[in-house]
């Protein structure tokens, strides 16, 4: 019966050798694969796109004065129609221009009265706001908002112009996340061929925030009163190298 076991023994070791050393390599093998799995690049990719303002929008304001407050309401009501004709000059629409609000204000019901508040009483304020797509046109009329003023019509508000907006950022999106991915790519591209290295699939992607921005960086303009405008947005991802 011992003679028996001895042989078996042996080959029962033998064969547990060859498992470990087989399990080993394949661990061994499972490492090597997993570090070249993990290796990858950080690229950042660019994309900008000019684009046009699709919508304005303008408040404007006049002021008046006085003891008589029927005679001023009289007087609003005209400058008011004064300011709906020039507008209409430039086809903005009836329904593109709305009353957004009337205040009035009684100097001598307030607890701080001021110096000489009886002789002007009352101050009257009516506030305008348009709000159309048809941005040259607005932009020519606030060109010519001196000749509102000559009628008469003097703005509290309104002298800065309208402000612009680009509200069609869905339709560039795609096109711009492609473009980003494209430079990302090309730029990991050359870090691989720079290191004997050959870019693979994308690991992680991070689209990044998209902002639109003036065109032009001016002082003289604020960036919300300038028509022309650029869409920006830097995407991160990295790309596995293989």
């Amino acid at each position: 019966m011992k003679s028996a076991e001895g042989p078996f023994l042996v080959l029962s070791l033998l064969l547990l050798a060859l498992g470990i050393g087989f399990a080993g390599m394949q661990v061994n093998e499972g490492l090597r694969d997993f570090k070249s799995y993990d290796q990858y690049v950080t690229v950042k990719g660019l994309a900008t796109r000019d684009v046009k303002s699709n919508l304005a929008v303008w408040s404007l304001a006049y002021t008046e004065t006085g003891n008589n407050l029927p005679e001023l309401q009289a007087v609003m009501e005209n400058k008011g129609r004064q300011v709906e004709n020039f507008l209409k000059r430039y086809d903005v629409s009836d329904g593109e221009i709305t009353k957004a609000q009337f205040n009035v204000q009684d100097l001598l019901a307030q607890s701080y009265r001021q110096n000489n508040a009886n002789q002007s009483r009352y101050i009257l304020t009516q506030t305008y706001m348009v709000r159309t797509e048809n941005v040259d046109a607005l932009s020519k009329a606030a060109q010519d908002i001196g000749d509102l003023i000559k009628q008469g019509v003097v703005l509290s508000q309104g002298g800065q112009g309208p402000t612009y907006l680009f509200t069609k950022l869905n339709d560039v999106k795609p096109d711009m996340i492609a473009e980003a991915t494209k430079n990302a790519r090309e730029a990991a591209d050359q870090f691989a061929a720079d290191s004997g290295a050959e870019v693979g699939g994308i690991r992680r992607a991070y689209q990044g925030v998209f902002q639109i921005l003036p065109r032009d960086n001016s002082y003289a303009v604020p960036a919300a009163q300038q028509i022309n405008k650029t869409v920006r947005v830097v995407s991160t991802l990295d790309f596995y190298l293989e």
